[in-house]
């Protein structure tokens, strides 16, 4: 199969391509086009143009778009699920709830473009400012540069792709290398739902370069990345007066407290999941777990034997829940991780073996601060296990992180609850929820490394909108 750029609402051919492989099986998925400069030149200029069509729109059609989008998406949510399986090495029931998401979340967006308001100013409340009335508006910015990570090779895209056109802009999306089928589908789905050429196009290739050619035309307003530290931090020196969102790292971490223990096994489960759900590949992955020392060994226990029972296996069979990372070289830096901490007196508990091109799931603990698998972001199959006395110890190490972006907290304790969640430094604070959790019309942003900027439909909307204000004189002039 040889897949094209995507530029003004049909699929072109490129000069050059590369090769799309599937980590797990080894085997070549597809051929994609490879973008030059010129070809993404190409789509900022179609982009560009289609900008004053997409600014016409009412915000009814704009609506009407986004919700056959979801409608056809939803159609298609078993082809789509296997292409992200395929791309994206990720196990099959992971990917359908993917798509399922991706669906939710292009309809909270057509929900959105009907409620993009001001509000009314009585200008009458300053001196002089008598026989007027005024009012504002969000216009549109123009084209958006999104900027997109392997691990939610659909969902990601959407998170960005559906704000920006509820809003009346336009979009390029330069999608990860390693899966560019998602989206370069999901641009084919959005012409077939009435979406004017050139509002959404697809320039897969070589990050570095494509990204280059963004952040120097003036033409792009905004780039909203996902990914990781070093390039975040690299585009915001770069990006100049263009707005910027920047969705980074983390090493989320959760604490729970003696006041849970009536529900350690259902906790227990809960954050085996956090941690392994698509092999920790995941932005907000349970990566340190700090528990009351009343209950460590029975919740280290109930966590290492629900761990064991993870099946492993090929990310098509509907048993899969942990498979192949999505490289080579991943796996071998976290296996390089999980012996640092073990040289360095950590206890491996579980897991720390290399299968396939994976790592089994793997469970630590008797970590020192300075270990890579607790101060860095592991997006991989590893988690952490910690006693601590109390939570003001667990407060204290939680926020000891150079990433800010979700930390969860179990307890029963309403006021611990609180004052927890007030005094971390992230984002965003899940009572009751491991930091795995996100739902697709909830603020979403980090703090720290963590980037800044936020997701989520209303408020990435708010950052892809300009505010104006208009006055009406209407006593003299």
């Amino acid at each position: 199969m040889i897949k094209g750029l995507f530029i003004n609402g049909k699929e072109v051919e490129s000069a050059n391509t590369y090769a799309v492989i599937q980590s797990h099986t080894e085997e070549e998925i597809a051929q994609v086009a490879d973008a030059t400069e010129e070809e993404m030149q190409e789509a900022i200029d179609r982009a560009h143009e289609a900008f004053r069509k997409m600014k016409a729109l009412t915000s009814n059609k704009r609506a009407e778009i986004l919700y056959k989008a979801a409608d056809l998406l939803e159609e298609e949510k078993e082809e789509f699920a296997r292409v992200i399986a395929l791309e994206a090495c990720k196990p099959i029931t992971a990917a359908r709830s993917e798509v399922d998401r991706s669906v939710q979340t292009l309809r909270f967006s057509g929900e959105e473009a009907k409620h993009i308001a001001g509000e009314y100013i009585p200008l009458d409340a300053a001196k002089g400012g008598e026989g007027r009335d005024a009012y504002t508006i969000h216009e549109p910015i123009g084209v958006i540069g999104a900027i997109t990570p392997f691990n939610f090779p659909l969902n990601l895209v959407v998170h960005k792709v559906g704000p920006a056109l509820a809003s009346g802009n336009t979009i390029i999306v330069k999608p990860a290398e390693q899966t560019p089928l998602s989206s370069l589908k999901l641009a084919g789905l959005f012409t077939k739902a009435g979406l004017p050429d050139g509002a959404f196009n697809v320039v897969p290739g070589e990050g570095p370069k494509l990204g280059k050619v963004m952040l120097e035309d003036s033409r792009i307003q905004k780039i909203s990345f996902t990914g990781s530290p070093q390039v975040g931090k690299l585009i915001k020196s770069q990006a100049g007066l263009k707005r910027v969102t920047l969705e980074l790292g983390s090493n989320s971490a959760l604490y729970v407290d003696n006041s849970a223990s009536d529900s350690l096994q259902k906790i227990a489960g809960k954050a085996v999941t956090g941690a392994f759900i698509y092999n920790g590949q995941v932005c907000i992955s349970t990566q340190r777990i700090y528990v009351h020392e009343g209950m460590f060994e029975a919740f280290k226990q109930a966590f290492v034997e629900k761990t064991n029972e993870l099946a492993f296996g090929d990310p098509l069979d509907d048993e899969t829940m942990v498979t192949s990372l999505i490289n080579k070289k991943s796996q071998e830096r976290i296996l390089s991780w999980i012996d640092e901490a073990v040289e360095n007196g950590a206890t491996l508990l579980t897991g720390g073996e290399r299968k396939a091109n994976g790592i089994l799931p793997t469970v630590l603990t008797g970590i020192q601060s300075s270990d890579k698998v607790s101060c860095r972001e592991i997006f991989g199959p590893v988690v952490i296990l910690q006693p601590v006395q109390n939570h003001e110890e667990a407060l204290q190490l939680m926020n000891e992180s150079d990433f800010g972006l979700n930390a969860g907290v179990f307890t029963n304790n309403l006021q611990q609850a609180l004052k927890i969640a007030h005094s971390l430094d992230v984002g965003q604070v899940l009572v009751n929820d491991v930091p795995t959790t996100r739902f697709d019309h909830m603020p979403y942003g980090g703090v720290k490394d963590s980037g800044y900027g936020h997701e989520g439909i209303k408020y990435a909307i708010k950052e892809m909108t300009r505010l104006k204000m208009i006055s009406l004189n209407y006593c003299c002039f």
